[in-house]
Parts: structure tokens; sequence; C-alpha cells
């Protein structure tokens, strides 16, 4: 079964259920993939990567305004809450991350195999390993990694 469906299904569940926070966050979900599927040049197929994709993408942009409503302290805690199950809901659809550890060797290797040796090059690297490893790491996390690397 395709990711999308499972949405689907869970959606029609929360709704049986009364469950109005996840009937929430998987109407948004559902929302962006349709905001991408009919948006301008768009004429691919929706598979379940473009799906992981959108969900990824949501999952980023709820981080950052998780922090911001942290920094209101008591005022933002109520939002706060409803961040932070926004984010578990979509990260049990989302492939688990690489440990640091992962991710440091296989920056360095790709560092070793490009022939990448002046920090003015990270970029090449950071797109080298986001191609191969889209959704199992962040581009923030590779590019920081990489840097040491070449400094070190």
């Amino acid at each position: 079964m395709s990711i999308e469906q499972t949405l689907t299904d869970t959606l029609t569940r929360a709704m049986k259920e009364r469950d109005q926070r996840t009937a929430d966050v998987v109407r948004m979900l559902k929302t962006r993939l349709q905001e991408r599927r009919t948006a301008k040049g768009f004429a691919g197929t929706v598979d379940d990567a473009l799906v992981l994709d959108v969900i990824g993408s949501y999952r980023k942009q709820l981080q950052k305004a998780l922090a911001e409503f942290e920094a209101l302290g008591e005022r933002g805690a109520a939002q706060a809450g409803q961040l932070r199950f926004e984010i578990a809901f979509c990260e049990g659809y989302l492939p688990r991350g690489l440990d640091p550890d992962a991710v440091r060797a296989i920056v360095r290797e790709r560092l070793q195999a490009l022939g990448v040796s002046d920090p003015k090059q990270v970029g090449k690297v950071v797109g080298d390993v986001m191609k191969t490893h889209k959704g199992q790491v962040e581009a923030a996390d590779v590019k920081r990694i990489a840097e040491e690397l070449l400094k070190g």
C-alpha cells in the first residue's frame, strides 16, 4: 500500500474516532501534497518518494516553528505541544536518519572519492551525499562535517 493511501486510511480512521489532532495533521499533509501535485511545472507522478519529500519538508517547517513557540515560554506552550505531536506523527512516516558517526564516515569517504580538499568545494560534496542519502541526512549536517574535516 502506498504512503498516500496509508494517509487516507489514517484520516478516515481519525475522523471515525474523532481524533481531531491526527485528522488535522493528515489533512495538512494531504493539502501540501495536493499543492505539490498542482504546482506549475510538475509533470511527474506522485510516488512514495514525493510523499516522503513533502512530509520531510513539512516536518522541517514544524521544527522551526517549534523553536519559536518554545522561546515564548508559557504563552506558546499549548501550540508547542501540538507541534511536537505533529513532528512525531511525521517522523513515523520518515526513514530513520543516520547516526552522526555514520554521516561522518560517509562524508569522509565522499571527500576522498571526489578529491575535494578545498573548503570552497563543500557544496559539491553536499550535493553528492544528498543524492544518495536524501531523507537520511540533513544537508546542514553534511556541510558542517565536511567543513570540519577539511579544516582538521
